[in-house]
């Protein structure tokens, strides 16, 4: 039996929310959210994504009430993390956390640290040290030993994370 293209008679958590976020790029936009990416062309430029299936993802976000949009000049807007879309943050956790377990054989890919005390994040989003649940605002993200160097000059992402950054702040791409 072929799976459909919605969840629509679904009656379960889980489908409802993969009708919002379970498209292909959608969960990497959103990282890209959390990291600090703002605008459609930083986000078109670092994930490669088509710019009609970047519009559309970034359509659903918003009318989800996940991501909002803003104005920062006449006819420009950027796109914020939302309160609601904030409550992804845990989720998002997750999958960096069982990529860097399961999928990392050179060591993790990046880090999670609470920035207030510089402990990493543990499963569940504690930190190691204060055993606080931190909110993604007090979070900071570091690169890690198993990431990929790419041949040539790094891309613009790749070079303003290269020595940490705490979420939700703007990405100054140069």
């Amino acid at each position: 039996m072929a799976l459909k293209s919605d969840y629509a008679t679904q009656e379960c958590s889980i489908a409802r929310t993969l009708e919002v976020i379970g498209e292909r790029w959608t969960l990497l936009l959103l990282r890209d959210c959390f990291l600090g990416l703002r605008r459609f062309s930083d986000f078109q430029r670092h994930l490669g994504i088509p710019k009609a299936v970047l519009t559309a993802r970034l359509e659903t976000l918003v009318e989800a009430g996940v991501l909002e949009r803003h104005e920062y000049r006449a006819g420009r807007h950027e796109y914020l993390v939302s309160e609601k879309g904030l409550d992804l943050w845990p989720a998002l956790h997750a999958l960096n956390r069982w990529g860097n377990e399961n999928l990392s054989p050179d060591g993790p890919r990046s880090y999670y640290l609470h920035a207030e005390c510089g402990s990493l994040l543990e499963a569940g989003g504690f930190c190691a040290k204060c055993r606080r649940l931190p909110g993604p605002a007090e979070v900071e993200y570091r690169p890690g030993p198993g990431r990929a160097r790419k041949p040539g000059p790094p891309e613009p992402v790749e070079q303003a994370l290269r020595n940490g950054h705490r979420l939700l702040e703007p990405l100054v791409l140069d």
